[in-house]
């Protein structure tokens, strides 16, 4: 009797894990579609700048916004209007890449490439091997911080005139292993029962794709773009 009790939890915890699963990237795709279709219209409105400060306070409003409202259907009008707003302001930014460098498409779609192979690579990963990276949390958190904190001095100096290539490149390098690495502890915590909620785990997953694209921008122009 306790060993069909036991087998009748289990399947329904498997199925609880596959519909989270299932629903994440459901609503995944479709916040990046919004997103893309977001970024396009400001990329076609030609909008060579936005303002950092006002991306970040609506970025956080609307990020409270969606966690406040994670257990019911609003929360998913905030995650729209959330990957929204990120998306708007990729407008600007593939404009500069674009616009300013002669090689600039060639990096974007090179860029791209790469986020969709390694998003589709790490998240197979864990998939097939179910392996647990729950580990990685306290160094995720500790990482994403500082280099968080250290884009917004980064970004101040910018404002002020002083700018550190060097230092900017470095930044951009961890926060794209750091989003790698957020990217294989979510879907583990998906698959293994830590999240149950796929407004917050698409959230994650999102912003670390997001975060690897543009990453990844600065490092392929770095490296190989070419001034007009």
């Amino acid at each position: 009797m306790n060993n069909s009790n036991t087998t009748v939890r289990g399947q329904e915890s498997s199925l609880a894990k596959n519909k989270v699963l299932k629903n994440t990237y459901i609503l995944l795709s479709m916040t990046l579609l919004f997103s893309a279709l977001s970024g396009l219209v400001s990329y076609l409105m030609n909008i060579s700048v936005v303002n950092p400060f006002i991306t970040l306070g609506l970025y956080f409003i609307t990020l409270y916004l969606t966690a406040k409202n994670k257990n019911n259907m609003s929360g998913i009008f905030w995650v729209f209007c959330l990957t929204g707003v990120l998306g708007f302001t990729l407008g600007p930014i593939l404009n500069i890449y674009i616009n300013n460098l002669s090689n600039g498409t060639e990096i974007v779609a090179t860029a791209f490439m790469l986020t969709a192979i390694i998003f589709l690579s790490l998240s197979a990963y864990v998939n097939l091997t179910k392996k647990d990276f729950s580990f990685m949390g306290g160094f995720l958190t500790s990482g994403i911080i500082i280099a968080f904190g250290a884009s917004i001095i980064l970004l101040i100096s910018s404002m002020m005139g002083y700018y550190f290539p060097l230092m900017m490149l470095g930044i951009s390098s961890l926060f794209a292993l750091l989003m790698c690495g957020l990217i294989l502890y979510q879907t583990s915590s998906i698959i293994n029962g830590g999240e149950d909620n796929y407004i917050m785990a698409t959230v994650t997953l999102y912003i670390s794709i997001y975060n690897l694209f543009t990453s990844l921008l600065h490092i392929l122009a770095a490296f190989t773009g070419g001034d007009d």
